[in-house]
């Protein structure tokens, strides 16, 4: 079973599907939880070896359903820890691996991974993303320490399309900047939809996902903030963007907060928008535009921005 994303609904007929590698016994499918038998065995087979698993490994899985990539993974590795919100699939998966060699080596927590207070420690993550978490997964994952080694992962094929898009691109977004600032995105496979049955909307594609270790020496929340206004209108050039009333008042309230906290006084003719205006002038960088600029840029962009007290998180 692999968890896709918003898909059709599809007509509940008095038809039940059988688990495919699975158990004969019929489990109907959810379509709105995003659960589609794959039909091509090979792909998984794909994964599996584009995983390039340890035998010392432990790994994480987001979405076992029935358990056709999960088997695999206990195959290869030394322990699978999944994550499951659906108690049907729960009890499917429990029943598959019972009575054999790959029951002690899976542990299956039950509940939404993303509520989970913490993780359990994982060496590399293989898994059919749901749709829903696939950001907030992506970023819990790559924030997170100690860092997995790698993940190989499925997403919608426009979510992978942003994550692999270089400056100049359509699909280039913030999404593309803070992805591959914490890690290198590698492009393993396209899945068409026809693949999966019932068919969801969208094709997917699977990346190799290796976070950058050691991780960038930046402050993260600074750095997804000025993303964040960077990219409100990235076609727009910087210097009309940080033009904007609501923003300079905004960096203003910043400016004011650290300073206090620093026990500096600040004067009261202060112009904010000048000050920004001069910090754009200095990086060089008021005329560019966030479609086509590189990590580079905006970490130049982010260090002359700090360097005169301008701060996006306080």
């Amino acid at each position: 079973v692999i968890s896709m994303g918003k898909v059709t609904r599809v007509k509940k007929t008095g038809k039940k599907e059988g688990i495919s590698g699975g158990s004969s016994q019929a489990l109907p499918f959810n379509t709105d939880k995003g659960q589609h038998i794959l039909k091509n065995p090979n792909i998984v087979n794909s994964i599996i070896q584009k995983s390039a698993l340890k035998s010392t490994d432990t790994v994480c899985e987001v979405g076992p359903g029935t358990g056709n990539l999960t088997v695999r993974l206990l195959e290869q590795a030394k322990k699978v820890i999944a994550f499951e919100v659906d108690h049907r699939m729960v009890a499917e998966l429990n029943k598959r691996v019972q009575g054999s060699h790959l029951q002690s080596k899976l542990e299956i927590r039950v509940g939404d991974v993303m509520k989970q207070e913490e993780w359990p420690y994982f060496d590399v993550a293989v898994a059919n993303m749901p749709y829903q978490i696939s950001s907030p997964f992506l970023f819990r994952l790559l924030l997170q320490r100690p860092l997995p080694r790698y993940a190989v992962l499925m997403f919608q094929k426009e979510f992978v399309d942003r994550l692999i898009a270089k400056p100049g691109d359509k699909d280039y977004s913030r999404l593309s900047v803070n992805i591959q600032m914490l890690a290198k995105v590698e492009h393993l496979m396209n899945v068409k939809r026809t693949e999966f049955r019932p068919p969801p909307q969208v094709d997917s594609a699977v990346v190799r996902i290796e976070p950058k270790n050691p991780p960038p020496n930046i402050c993260y929340p600074e750095w997804e903030g000025m993303l964040r206004l960077a990219f409100l209108r990235k076609n727009k050039t910087l210097s009309s963007i940080f033009h904007q009333r609501q923003i300079i008042e905004l960096l203003r309230q910043n400016y004011e907060a650290i300073a206090k906290v620093q026990k500096k006084v600040v004067p009261k003719d202060m112009d904010m928008k000048q000050h920004i205006e001069a910090t754009l002038a200095e990086s060089g960088m008021a005329e560019k535009r966030a479609r086509s600029m590189s990590i580079e840029d905006f970490l130049k962009l982010l260090l002359a921005f700090n360097k005169n007290g301008i701060h996006f998180h306080v």
